[in-house]
């Protein structure tokens, strides 16, 4: 149910952007969504998660100058902006924090070597590097209608692909062991909500 809400504001932005052909109208619905997806996640958490906290704050500040001066470019960089904030974010808890993020997250369920930890998290920032890049490399690239599609599979597809490698890193390392099967990077409710 939360990956459903999670996904909800993105298909209500492209479903009424198709409808009316109004970027504007969509992107008041995409802040109103997002709105909708914080109020759940505290109803059924009783707290927000960072990453929800980003997305909703970049969201309102980034779809609210879309609406204030009429440019569509302020939405557009919204998904560079998430990207690169939480690429950022990994970056920081590698080479400043005590424990790297990935580990803070998963530590429980999964037993891994520091190198692999590392790892994983400087493949996780690039993956988020290079998918706000690909965002406005569509946005400036390709016409408004085609980044909207993109919006609604490309998000979805990018961590689709780094979970895949993901696995495939943990099993060639044989990382993943008999009491570990299947835990990565998006497989309990809160690691997704936390990596998307």
């Amino acid at each position: 149910m939360k990956q459903f809400v999670e996904f909800l504001p993105i298909a209500l932005f492209v479903a009424v952007y198709f409808y009316t052909k109004d970027i504007y109208l969509s992107t008041a619905v995409l802040m109103a969504g997002i709105c909708v997806q914080v109020g759940y996640e505290y109803a059924r958490f009783r707290e927000v998660g960072k990453q929800t906290k980003i997305i909703f704050w970049v969201a309102i500040i980034f779809g609210g100058a879309t609406l204030l001066f009429r440019n569509q470019a302020f939405i557009q960089w919204k998904p560079t902006v998430v990207n690169w904030l939480f690429c950022l974010g990994l970056l920081a808890s590698q080479f400043f924090g005590r424990q790297n993020f990935l580990q803070k997250l998963l530590g429980d369920k999964i037993q891994l070597p520091g190198h692999v930890w590392r790892n994983l998290t400087l493949g996780w920032a690039a993956g988020f590097f290079l998918a706000g890049l690909l965002n406005l490399v569509i946005a400036y690239g390709f016409s408004l209608d085609f980044w909207v599609s993109y919006k609604l599979i490309g998000g979805f597809a990018i961590t689709l692909i780094y979970i895949i490698l993901t696995m495939i890193y943990l099993i060639k390392g044989g990382y993943l062991q008999e009491e570990n099967p299947g835990m990565l990077p998006g497989n309990s409710e809160r690691s997704k909500s936390e990596l998307d």
